[in-house]
């Protein structure tokens, strides 16, 4: 078989059987087409660890980041075992394939002082009844509220939502279902965005939805647009350049461990398959008592 033939049926049953996020599935299409080129002509099974070394070689040589280098070197290692358990291949050559090892830094993190004021001002604009600074207002809550990820704001449907309860139904990665709380003023802001807003929404379609966010056009509203809103609000408070919806979900994590949620009870909010992907928070609740410390103690 040939390795494009190959690696687009793998592709197929990542998203298929294995139902990987859309994010995930597009990343090893892109992996394995790279990987394409540098394979050429080779039939599958005439690609050798010498083959895949070198490509990560030209890759380190292009400047890709070592994160990058690590979710390559791990679609190529899947692609190859997943091609010899269908016998395509007699031999996997990725076995002792390794690539540098990632770094991990810190996620961005907004302070508790810095959210208050944020949520304050969304509130504040919403005060005069505009549909979208309505919109804007409950969806900013959510995402800091419940620390879900775009792709979980985006799928929530009318239906999902308990305003009693206070709890969301969210769809994660993986495919799975799992309700998140979210505050009171979550829950308000949610409340007033679907008494006042959501019907002039939706009226401007030509055919209602199940979604809870509307877009301007009254469509389920998209990723593009929640990112746009979310580094327009807060990245002049993080003082980053370019922030997205995920540093709501790091500071989120961050502010429940600082007030002192059990790291197990925030991995099941987060709907974080293992506990060790959860703890990179515990780290930045340590760098900011560190530095809280080194600001306020005079031996310091």
């Amino acid at each position: 078989m040939e390795f494009s033939e190959a690696a687009e049926a793998f592709v197929a049953h990542l998203d298929r059987v294995r139902r990987l996020s859309p994010a995930t599935v597009r990343a090893y299409r892109s992996d394995l087409r790279d990987l394409a080129v540098d394979v050429g002509d080779t039939p599958l099974e005439g690609v050798d660890l010498d083959t895949l070394r070198d490509w990560l070689w030209r890759a380190t040589q292009r400047g890709d980041a070592r994160a990058t280098l690590a979710r390559r070197a791990a679609a190529a290692r899947s692609f190859f075992s997943w091609a010899q358990e269908q016998e395509i291949i007699p031999h996997d050559p990725s076995l002792r394939l390794i690539a540098p090892k990632r770094g991990r830094s810190l996620p961005t993190v907004a302070s508790q002082d810095a959210m208050r004021d944020l949520l304050d001002a969304q509130r504040a604009a919403a005060a005069d009844g505009d549909p979208i600074a309505l919109r804007d207002h409950a969806m900013l809550e959510i995402l800091y509220g419940a620390g879900i990820r775009v792709s979980e704001l985006c799928g929530i449907d009318v239906d999902d939502v308990d305003l009693d309860r206070a709890t969301a139904r969210v769809l994660g990665k993986g495919a799975k279902e799992r309700v998140v709380p979210f505050g009171v003023p979550a829950r308000d802001a949610v409340g007033a965005y679907l008494t006042r807003a959501r019907p002039a929404l939706a009226a401007r379609a030509s055919a209602g939805g199940a979604a809870l966010l509307l877009g301007s056009r009254g469509a389920r509203l998209g990723p593009r647009t929640v990112y746009d809103v979310v580094a327009e609000v807060l990245s002049p408070l993080v003082g980053a350049e370019t922030v997205g919806p995920h540093a709501l979900r790091h500071t989120a994590a961050t502010h429940l461990l600082d007030g002192g949620a059990d790291l197990r009870a925030v991995q099941e909010i987060l709907g974080h398959a293992s506990l060790g992907t959860t703890q990179i928070y515990t780290h930045v609740s340590s760098e900011r008592l560190a530095a809280t410390y080194r600001l306020a103690h005079p031996r310091a």
